[in-house]
């Protein structure tokens, strides 16, 4: 089931809206405040965020250029609800990151439409990710370096798939846990650095020189994407 997080500050609109969407099958979460919108996201992992501009405490183009830079969440559709029509305001709303701009007052049948164009549009992730001479495959949930396969624990794999899905950005030790382990955790961002250690220790061929899994100091840890060649001059 698709997840949408809706923020609306019409109380009414905000429950018509939410009635005719989850009518169509999609689960919504949302606010009628600004304030804390990009939290709200992180935590409830949406598929799509519907976002009125002209909030009571808060910019909604503040909040999607908040969206748009933030790691976790910049690949998120945004289609703007707004009263602002004029050409202007449109191109700002679409430069700034939004997938879609919908002017007030509009049908709610167009709304749903947009939101399920945004959905056809989204590419499927794809089954396998490949780096040099390591592969995952999400299908069967196995990882092989240079063709023999490696005995991951199930949060090695997440943790592993979680990076390989998005090379060179840096993430620090809280949003690995938020991403990897959930926000619902027992666990301290100590345990990011002993699982970090324990997958150099299976997908490196030299853990103290690492290849794929790099630390940035003073930020996190990132996954570098390593060449056929670079792998290939790694085994010999």
């Amino acid at each position: 089931m698709k997840k949408i997080v809706l923020i609306e500050d019409d109380s009414d609109l905000f429950a018509l809206l939410k009635y005719n969407l989850e009518k169509e099958g999609y689960a919504v979460a949302g606010s009628q405040t600004g304030k804390g919108a990009t939290d709200l996201c992180r935590r409830e992992k949406p598929d799509l965020v519907i976002l009125d501009i002209m909030l009571p405490d808060s910019d909604g183009l503040d909040i999607c250029k908040s969206i748009r830079s933030h790691p976790e969440l910049a690949h998120l559709p945004v289609i703007f609800l707004t009263a602002r029509a004029s050409e202007t305001d449109r191109i700002v709303g679409l430069e700034l990151g939004a997938n879609d701009y919908i002017v007030k007052p509009f049908f709610v049948r167009e709304l749903i439409a947009r939101v399920k164009i945004q959905f056809r549009s989204q590419a499927a992730p794809p089954r396998t990710m490949k780096s040099g001479g390591l592969e995952l495959d999400r299908t069967s949930c196995s990882v092989t370096l240079n063709g023999g396969e490696l005995t991951l624990t199930a949060t090695e794999f997440r943790l592993l798939e979680f990076l390989m899905s998005r090379p060179g950005v840096v993430f620090n030790r809280e949003q690995l846990l938020d991403s990897v382990w959930g926000h619902d955790r027992a666990v301290t961002d100590r345990t990011v650095d002993v699982y970090i250690l324990r997958l150099r220790q299976k997908v490196e061929s030299d853990p103290a020189n690492p290849t794929y899994i790099r630390s940035v100091r003073g930020f996190g840890y990132c996954f570098r994407e390593a060449s056929v060649e670079e792998a290939q001059a790694i085994i010999t």
